[in-house]
């Protein structure tokens, strides 16, 4: 019942949790990584062994990932970044035939959320309140651009008047421009869902984002209230997404309205917090995809818990790179 943890990178809590869960849970299993660079990557070092793997756009990519998951019985694997999920997609059928599943939601939705203007499109569909998009050579500014199958924040920017807005912006077909929602009256939230098999909403926990370093949130707190209550109220039923999903939305703080940003079907860089506040979402999916259980709506999370993040070290002997 081995778990393998792909693009593990600087994951290492995630990686732990689940070594923590399936240990407690199966007594036996062990749980891998797999990054390009094993040897500098943070999380393949506390794991049960890591694996070099290539590029996910790579043609040798479902090859070698196939070939460490029938070589160290590899049963689940589960995804962490925004641009392997697609990759993984592909490779699915395959890798259940040598009988290891990819905890990951449907194709198609995968490429709603990768796709930013069509992840519009769904929150509409969902009866959300999302971004308009702007006509950038007829705009009023600020505006904030993205492209539109970017992760992270890479390449996202605000253009805050008409000298910001360079040619080679203005002319770039990968990004899309929006809406500026200003941080001075918005808060923003990012919510750990997690569905099961058949796209039930099982679990929610908002974070409130009161700081963010390089994309991920640095400081943030678990919140109910209005957003919890939105977010249970649309995503009750969503067939085709499964395991965890990670939204973000801004509150207006005027007059309490949400507006949704994004939606990402994997782990969210800021899941640790959930987890501390008993939203075990590794215990979950191992006994739903190991077990064979069906998990029950948990509620019994703690709100108001807060997170305040600090970098820490893993050292590496002999390292002759």
């Amino acid at each position: 019942m081995n778990i393998l943890i792909t693009s593990a990178g600087r994951r290492v809590s995630l990686v732990r949790e689940f070594m923590t869960e399936i240990k407690a849970l199966t007594g036996e299993g062990k749980v891998f990584t797999a990054d390009m660079n094993p040897m500098l990557s943070s999380a393949c070092q506390v794991s049960d062994g890591a694996f070099r793997v290539p590029h996910a756009s790579s043609d040798g990519f479902g090859r070698e990932l196939l070939r460490i998951c029938s070589e160290n019985d590899i049963r689940l694997i589960i995804p962490t970044i925004d641009t392997e999920l697609l990759p993984l997609s592909g490779i699915r059928d395959s890798l259940a035939g040598a009988g290891t599943e990819i905890v990951l939601s449907e194709q198609e939705l995968i490429r709603k959320c990768r796709d930013k203007r069509l992840t519009q499109e769904f929150f509409r569909r969902a009866g959300l309140k999302h971004l308009k998009e702007i006509e950038i050579h007829n705009a009023m500014f600020p505006v904030f651009a993205k492209p539109f199958d970017g992760s992270s924040s890479i390449g996202a920017r605000v253009i805050r008047n008409s000298d910001d807005l360079s040619r080679a912006i203005s002319s770039d077909s990968r990004l899309i421009f929006f809406e500026y929602l200003d941080p001075a009256i918005h808060t923003e939230f990012t919510v750990d869902l997690y569905f099961s098999r058949q796209g039930i909403l099982k679990c929610a926990v908002p974070r409130e984002r009161l700081e963010v370093r390089a994309g991920e949130v640095s400081k943030g707190v678990t919140r109910r209230g209005p957003v919890y209550d939105l977010v249970c109220d649309k995503f009750r039923n969503c067939e085709g997404f499964c395991g965890c999903v990670t939204l973000q939305l801004f509150r207006n703080n005027d007059n309490g309205e949400f507006t949704a940003i994004e939606i990402n079907p994997r782990f969210g860089g800021g899941y640790p917090l959930s987890y501390r506040a008993n939203a075990n979402y590794p215990a979950m999916i191992i006994r739903e995809y190991l077990l064979g259980e069906d998990p029950d709506f948990f509620d019994d999370w703690k709100t108001d818990l807060l997170m305040l993040r600090y970098d820490d070290e893993i050292i590496v002997d002999d390292y002759k790179g």
